[in-house]
């Protein structure tokens, strides 16, 4: 697999405007990534954009934190893929997952996953990886999404902002650490993507190696040039 097919190409900053967001587009076909990961509202403008291209469209749903109800997240999802989109990214319930509902985040992630067999779409669970002190989490997650059948486990938003000792604001993204613990548990029919604070072309070669099949960065531009 290519490097430019590793990449989704993340459009997804609150302040970005249509123009950008068009912008955006032009560059994944440029670049011939795997798909734009683009704000939900955009779905129908970017299937537009990128026709007849190979760019995929891919969205996210419940994002960034996860928290909408199962059937808003059952409706945001059928509307992404009615206007266009084949790649659905969705954030756990995250704080179901720290009370370990497992009933909840399994009937959750199998509803989302319904709708994206229906349509023909792909669903990528998106743990939120700095929300989650311990191992048995990300573990548990992915036992569950490889009991659905999900396409692909995901690190992080890229939003995803702990309060550190010094009462700062970070967050550390996708870490060797739990993406080697992801490949680890999930099944021979899920993939990982890794995603938040890959800005490097030695990162991503880095991930490949490691047996990451998929990248999330907002930084396809740089990367590529390298």
């Amino acid at each position: 697999m290519s490097v430019s097919k590793m990449i989704d190409h993340a459009l997804l900053h609150p302040t970005l405007t249509d123009a950008e967001l068009e912008a955006g587009c032009r560059l994944a076909i440029q670049y011939d990534v795997a798909s734009v990961c683009i704000k939900p509202y955009a779905v129908k403008k970017a299937a537009e954009w990128l026709s007849g291209s190979s760019v995929l469209v891919c969205t996210v749903i419940g994002f960034p934190h996860g928290s909408p109800s199962t059937q808003v997240k059952v409706a945001e999802t059928i509307q992404a893929c009615e206007e266009g989109a084949t790649e659905i990214d969705m954030v756990v319930n995250i704080g179901k997952v720290l009370s370990e509902d497992w009933a909840y985040v399994k009937s959750e992630i199998q509803a989302i996953q319904d709708v994206c067999v229906i349509h023909g779409a792909i669903l990528k669970v998106i743990f939120e990886n700095d929300f989650l002190p311990r191992d048995s989490y990300k573990i548990k997650l992915c036992e569950i999404c490889t009991e659905v059948g999900v396409a692909f486990v995901k690190t992080s938003t890229g939003f995803g902002y702990v309060k550190n000792s010094t009462g700062a604001f970070e967050s550390q993204g996708a870490t060797e650490h739990d993406l080697r613990l992801m490949l680890d548990h999930i099944g021979p029919t899920v993939a990982v993507k890794a995603s938040g604070g890959i800005r490097t072309l030695e990162q991503v070669l880095k991930l490949k190696a490691m047996g990451v099949q998929r990248i999330g960065t907002s930084s396809t531009e740089s990367i590529l040039n390298e």
